[in-house]
């Protein structure tokens, strides 16, 4: 590591020079903190007696190579400005001991082998692929009866479950150390820490690589706009506000959480490099980024004026990781209108591949949330996701912010009975992967959940024996087939060629149909979100088949299943139909 380019801001390397790292003839131990007077570190490998470290530089780095210290030893460091002594883990560690214990944890990053080459050379972005992300929490996926199931553990029935749901990536809610099982893990106590709670370095890792090894990427959730509070951490690091703002007005986020200070050089470094260490130690496909509205805009309100040190760390980090991992996948989730989000950094954007489609969620659930009668004055707003959709390449999610304790789940907030609730999910299901972009589902969706998620929980797996819950699981496995299988349902997606309206020609607001591209290859789905049987005056020159209807008894509808050449006089209520060009 150089040490300049870390003290500007320019290190994407920084955890190869800092935390404790094994020698021979022992463990070197570095930490920057130059507030502090002095450092010593202590440990299971010093009966927890203090051993000094000697400053290096005026910077403020610290350093030393203790003998008889080795992987799984417990550490701390303890750092002394004038007569007050301040105890913390170590910001570069990368391990952390199970709560309510705090200290670092030695471990070995080199041990692992991988066996997933052939996935890591043909790995792309798949702008032109289909991308089915799966998000889940790890911790309330599955649970056992007391404690957590092992990175390791849960490889396989994990693999099972995305084949047979036809997903072809995962996105895991974050892993790096944090406080409280009841949170969700946006907290970060560890940055360079996978979380104990799940297991150790290795055992993640081999997590990735049996999912590479099945053909599924991997997403890391990756908190870069703010930090636990907890004071053995990063918060008035060594007795100085080092990567929280000096000024105390600015520290505190919404959420009682720490803000970092993107003026700071070595601020800046230190998530770069954290963002760096997960995708090249780890081999993680990607990277979702929480909360960009709040380093773009104070509290996330751009009322409240652009932050530039935050949008210029934005485009540097971004620009950086391309360069390190090109293959690799950045993703924001950001709420604001923000221009340029996936823009790339050499055409003045902030160089993300993708960005969540909040608006896309909001406008849609909206609509569906209202009765048909409503709906019939809200046609502009089903179909506004497509004036601005070419601004980003956007990702259709229905996230766990979605479905979270308080919020209702996606199910519950549909309009009408019991029967009309599923009749319309299959209908939104439908919508929202013939709609370009690509997909995002949180865990339990695919079950028709009505309970809303809770970290403390699994999802309601034995709904499944409830007949609607188990036709909606059967509907949403061949949606996704189908997704992942037809190709004209994703190659174009950010191509205007790739998509059409189709206008009915009738006077029902609530009857919609779409068309899909790709090379010639045509696709159309055709929807109604009334609750009376609608005509459609769609027509078609070529030969289809239907491949999909919502209102199929097999899925739960009054339809027979039946073959269909050509496009429907009549669509039932509440549904929807996707065919497919052939060629006689």
């Amino acid at each position: 590591m150089d040490l300049q380019a870390f003290l500007h801001g320019h290190s994407f390397d920084a955890y190869e020079y800092f935390g404790a790292h094994i020698e021979k003839g022992g463990v070197r131990f570095r930490v920057y903190a130059p507030g502090a007077d002095r450092v010593t570190v202590m440990g299971d490998f010093s009966f927890w007696l203090e051993i000094p470290l000697k400053k290096l530089n005026a910077q403020g780095v610290f350093s030393g190579l203790v003998a008889g210290s080795k992987p799984g030893n417990r550490y701390k460091y303890n750092m002394y400005r004038g007569k007050k002594r301040y105890e913390h883990c170590d910001p570069y560690g990368f391990g952390m001991e199970m709560r309510p214990g705090n200290c670092s944890i030695i471990r070995e990053l080199k041990s692992f082998k991988f066996s997933d080459s052939s996935w890591m050379k043909k790995r792309t972005k798949r702008f032109d692929e289909p991308l089915n992300i799966y998000e889940l929490h790890l911790g309330s996926w599955k649970k056992k009866w007391r404690g957590f199931y092992r990175y390791d553990e849960i490889a396989f029935e994990l693999i099972d479950y995305l084949k047979e749901h036809h997903y072809n990536y995962v996105e895991i809610m974050p892993l790096t150390e944090h406080p409280s099982d009841g949170s969700w893990g946006y907290l970060t106590t560890g940055y360079f820490s996978p979380t104990s709670r799940y297991g150790t370095v290795d055992q993640l890792k081999l997590l990735v690589d049996r999912l590479h090894r099945a053909g599924i990427g991997v997403i890391f959730d990756f908190v870069v706009a703010h930090f636990a509070k907890d004071t053995y951490a990063l918060k008035k690091f060594g007795g100085t506000p080092l990567y929280e703002p000096v000024d105390p007005s600015h520290q505190v986020t919404e959420w009682h959480s720490m803000n970092f200070d993107y003026t700071k050089g070595p601020v800046r470094s230190f998530l770069q490099s954290a963002a760096n260490y997960w995708l090249k130690e780890y081999h993680f496909d990607g990277i979702r980024m929480d909360a960009i509205s709040r380093i773009l805009y104070p509290g996330g309100d751009m009322q409240r004026g652009l932050i530039p040190q935050g949008e210029t760390f934005l485009r540097d980090m971004n620009q950086g990781l391309h360069e390190l991992h090109p293959s690799a996948i950045l993703i924001a989730e950001d709420s604001t209108s923000h221009p340029g989000v996936t823009r790339p950094t050499q055409w003045g954007g902030l160089g993300f591949d993708y960005k969540w489609g909040m608006g896309w969620m909001y406008d849609t659930m909206q609509y569906m949330g209202r009765s048909p009668y409503d709906r019939y004055g809200m046609r502009d707003k089903f179909t506004f996701s497509m004036y601005y959709f070419y601004d980003e390449n956007f990702i259709l999610s229905f996230s766990h912010d979605e479905v979270a304790l308080g919020r209702k789940t996606i199910i519950d907030k549909l309009y009408g009975s019991y029967e009309e609730k599923f009749a319309q999910l299959r209908l939104l299901y439908l919508y929202m992967y013939s709609h370009p972009g690509k997909k995002l589902n949180f865990m339990g969706n695919e079950l028709a959940m009505i309970r809303e998620w809770d970290v403390r929980r699994e999802p309601d797996w034995n709904i499944l024996k409830m007949p609607m819950h188990n036709s909606f699981h059967k509907y949403f496995m061949e949606l996704n087939r189908l997704y992942l299988k037809k190709s004209a349902l994703s190659k174009k997606d950010y191509d205007r060629a790739g998509f059409a309206w189709l206008d009915c020609g009738c006077d029902n607001a609530c009857v919609f149909g779409m068309a899909r591209n790709c090379d010639g290859h045509y696709m159309v789905a055709l929807f109604n979100f009334s609750d009376q049987e609608a005509r459609c005056y769609i027509r078609y020159d070529g030969n289809v088949k239907i491949l999909l209807h919502t209102d199929w008894e097999i899925y739960g509808g009054k339809t027979k299943k039946k073959i269909l050449k050509s496009l429907p006089e009549t669509i039932p209520a509440y549904s929807g139909m996707l065919f497919e060009q052939v060629t006689v």
